[in-house]
């Protein structure tokens, strides 16, 4: 793609340029965010026209006629001279719609238009962070499928533990994408719209506009709900001069789960890949290293993190916003909002698109796994081999302390000479061992218990009822920009 036009003299945000994809950046450009401050000053006008206020169909029509083209131009010349963001973009619009000049902006405060604008962006936005978390669920729940059965390692602590299957590990990393979905669901359907609600949220203004007749102010305020595609029943019972803050840090809250899952996982696979288990996809001509030449490093993991990290840290922003909005409203939001909002949402979308590209091309080596499980798996078999030698007939104590014995002698081969566990030929070599058949306590599927039946719970119960609703988006793929 050509780049010749971009101006290479001043910052340009990574999320911008690197990460977040076309539809994320297109939710909260400047042209959607100004065509719908455009979109609330039409509606707006077209529900005053429709109580029969002074404003007319020509001058619906001309608001409506120009909600796209916007002369950014114009408008940051008037900002300049005005020193105020949404009287500049009034200005602006007036200048191409100039029969409705005197109407536009007619009863409304800038919250009014602001304040709506961004409950919309923000449903888009939420929308398409839903789409993409549904998309993991979906790849990392045929991963499972595909390894239900598959025995390997577990881990607590990060140290040996019981062992489990690849599937069943990618079902919790699954269940996490799951639960963050659901959280940036209730937040998108339980958002409000802010409504006309004037300077202070008490209505004065187009109370004023109709004579003191408050049904017709309700009235007003339903035909502009239905306008904008919002229903009226999910529009906030009051406010101030904003909607509250809370909202946004209900969002950006909900983010950062979804953030704090794509962490978790992408942590997770950079820990496998170090031993050569489980890694993500690696390119013909991609370069790992520019000094080692060998190296197959975990890029789009460590990528993954690092923006899912910048997310996790925003949270702090908004519930310090809402905390300091005195009384009615102070200004200090509006600075802080422009940077949170956006950039949270530019964030997290580029490292679920990371995430997705990951899911889709993960390469599982079997044999390292099979390995690096046998390595440990004598140790996890000695209280199995304890309680059959038992039941034949042996002292239980006795055989815990041989097996004690043996076992850390086989453990000091391994760590201070650098030897195989040989923990099977010693309990082999020894008598008292000779009821138990050693082979068959060293078969992984022993070890494994209801794993695969769990991840088959897991992609019935959890996964295919998300399939089902995001069966529309599910087949889109992520391409990485870097």
């Amino acid at each position: 793609m050509a780049s010749s036009n971009i101006d290479r003299t001043g910052y340009r945000s990574p999320l911008e340029s690197r990460n977040a994809s076309k539809e994320m950046r297109a939710v909260w450009s400047e042209q959607r965010k100004f065509s719908t401050w455009r979109r609330i000053w039409h509606a707006l006008a077209a529900s005053q026209h429709e109580l029969g206020l002074p404003v007319s169909q020509a001058q619906v029509n001309a608001i409506g006629a120009h909600l796209e083209d916007i002369d950014f131009d114009a408008a940051a010349e008037h900002e300049a001279r005005l020193r105020h963001d949404v009287m500049a973009h009034v200005h602006a619009l007036g200048d191409v719609a100039p029969e409705a000049r005197a109407i536009i902006h007619f009863g409304a405060t800038s919250q009014d238009i602001v304040c709506n604008a961004d409950t919309l962006l923000l449903r888009d936005a939420l929308a398409l962070t839903q789409c993409k978390l549904a998309r993991l669920v979906d790849r990392f729940s045929t991963f499972a499928t595909k390894y239900r059965s598959l025995p390997t390692l577990g881990f607590t602590h990060f140290q040996p533990a019981q062992p489990t299957t690849v599937g069943k590990r990618a079902t919790l990393w699954a269940q996490d994408f799951a639960i963050a979905l659901e959280h940036c669901t209730f937040v998108a359907n339980t958002l409000r719209l802010r409504g006309l609600r004037g300077a202070t949220g008490t209505q004065a203004s187009y109370l004023g506009l109709f004579d003191g007749d408050a049904a017709k102010v309700e009235q007003l305020e339903v035909i502009f709900a239905d306008k904008l595609g919002w229903p009226r029943s999910q529009m906030l019972s009051v406010c101030g001069q904003t909607y509250t803050r809370l909202v946004d840090a209900q969002i950006v809250g909900a983010l950062a789960i979804a953030a704090s899952a794509i962490h978790k996982c992408a942590t997770d696979l950079r820990l496998l890949a170090n031993r050569k288990e489980v890694e993500e996809p690696f390119e013909k001509e991609q370069v790992g290293s520019s000094a080692m030449a060998y190296k197959r490093n975990p890029m789009r993991c460590e990528r993954a993190c690092g923006l899912a990290r910048f997310v996790m840290g925003l949270v702090n922003d908004p519930l310090q916003t809402h905390a300091t909005q005195w009384l009615e409203r102070t200004l200090d939001d509006s600075s802080n909002r422009r940077l949170v909002l956006p950039e949270a949402f530019l964030a997290l979308d580029g490292a679920l698109d990371i995430m997705s590209n990951v899911a889709e091309g993960l390469v599982v080596w079997e044999a390292v796994i099979a390995a690096n499980l046998l390595a440990e798996l004598p140790f996890m078999a000695s209280e199995n081999i304890m309680l059959a030698v038992t039941k034949a007939g042996a002292d239980r104590q006795e055989a815990h302390e041989r097996i004690r014995e043996h076992s850390m002698a086989a453990a000091l081969e391994v760590k201070q000479h650098g030897r195989a566990n040989d923990l099977m030929q010693r309990l082999k070599q020894d008598a008292f061992f000779a009821t138990v058949d050693l082979a068959a306590a060293l078969n992984p599927a022993s070890f494994i218990g209801r794993a695969p039946e769990q991840v088959d719970q897991f992609v019935m119960t959890v996964a295919n009822p998300i399939r089902a609703k995001h069966a529309a988006t599910l087949k889109s793929t992520a391409a990485l920009r870097v």
